[in-house]
């Protein structure tokens, strides 16, 4: 079975014909209305607090649990539940810095920033740098980050130029995905301090890297001075894996495998967040709850791309409104169970990597081939 192209959006694609494009962009303001008058994009700072809590306890649960643990091959255990404790300060620095958390921008910025550099260890700046352009442009050619190569291809012509081990990875990258994740939290860091450290201009780049180094220094320090070498080493083999799966499953369904839009187009704002967005949802409404604790308020992607600096909260009621919405200007919405989410990533990755085989790979197709 031959591999198709993932599906580029153009203008004369169906699904932004010039009359709902102009549509979107003529009517997105009324939605935008609509949703402020329902009074959905003030702050919930009480709601924010009880998360902060909540992690703080869980948190210091696990710093007793290491301590109460000592010389114990148990302390795996800690590793993994303070790998999903970090992940979730993340969601939470990731809120701060769409501005959802406290009411002024300075304000979130320093929060932000805390929860980024000093729990989670990685830079905010250089999260904000790649973060805004890939909302500004999402899933766009040449524009979006998210889509640059990386470990894994996600276009068809980064994935050909590939030689070597990295083409044989890339040939089956979609059912090689989650055990790469192991190694994104690594990935995350490096590309982290990689920013920090780089030529270009870094705001507060002096204050960010005080923060993780003397985060990093102290995590370290207390791994490699408590525990024996082995057990401390893989105590942070796990956490990092784990942190690695749970942020890159949590980011990595939201655009991945819906269609792209080449770097010139001209598509709306509305018509370019909705089509390239996917949402995911539980059976129930309860199970539905449960994935925006889980992913951060990230299951309701179409709604945090139109309005970012929603708060977590408001974004199951909102999504009703825009969904209706889209009904009416007949805009698809894409809606998908965690479970299909992810299948709809491994077959786009794998779709991906098989459009970078040589055809000629085949030994029946080269048996064949005109000599």
């Amino acid at each position: 079975m031959s591999a198709q192209t993932p599906s580029i959006l153009t203008k004369d694609s169906p699904a932004v014909a010039p009359k709902r494009r102009n549509a979107g962009a003529r009517n997105f303001s009324l939605l935008k209305n609509r949703v402020l008058d329902a009074g959905l994009m003030r702050r919930r700072r009480g709601y924010y607090l009880g998360v902060v809590m909540l992690l703080s306890l869980l948190l210091a649960a696990a710093v007793t649990g290491f301590t109460l643990l000592g010389d114990s091959w148990f302390q795996l255990f800690v590793a993994a539940a303070l790998g999903i404790i970090l992940t979730q300060f993340a969601f939470l620095a990731h809120e701060a810095s769409h501005g959802q958390v406290l009411k002024s921008g300075p304000a979130n910025d320093r929060a932000g920033r805390i929860l980024a550099n000093a729990v989670v260890g990685m830079s905010y700046g250089w999260w904000m740098n790649k973060h805004t352009r890939h909302h500004a442009k999402p899933n766009t050619i040449g524009k979006d980050p998210d889509i640059e190569q990386d470990t894994v291809s996600f276009l068809p012509e980064d994935a050909a130029a590939r030689t070597g081990f990295l083409a044989w990875l890339t040939r089956r990258q979609g059912y090689l995905f989650f055990p790469l994740l192991t190694m994104e939290g690594f990935n995350l860091h490096f590309h982290s301090f990689r920013y920090l450290f780089s030529r270009r201009p870094v705001k507060q780049r002096t204050r960010e890297i005080s923060m993780v180094a003397l985060r990093l220094s102290i995590y370290l320090a207390v791994l490699y001075i408590f525990l024996p070498w082995g057990i401390a080493s893989a105590f942070l083999g796990v956490q990092m894996a784990v942190f690695g799966v749970y942020m890159g499953a949590s980011f990595a369904p939201n655009h991945k495998g819906m269609p792209l839009i080449p770097k010139t187009s001209t598509i709306d704002f509305f018509s370019r967040q909705v089509l390239t967005s996917r949402n995911i949802v539980g059976r129930t409404s309860f199970g539905t709850r449960v994935l925006t604790a889980v992913y951060g308020g990230l299951n309701y992607q179409v709604e945090h791309h139109l309005f970012p600096s929603m708060p977590r909260p408001h974004l199951r009621q909102v999504s009703v409104m825009v969904r209706e919405y889209c009904q009416e200007l007949k805009v698809p919405y894409t809606v998908a169970s965690v479970g299909e989410s992810y299948g709809q990533v491994v077959k786009y990755l794998n779709t991906v990597g098989l459009n970078a085989r040589d055809p000629f790979d085949c030994p029946m197709v080269q048996e064949y081939r005109p000599h």
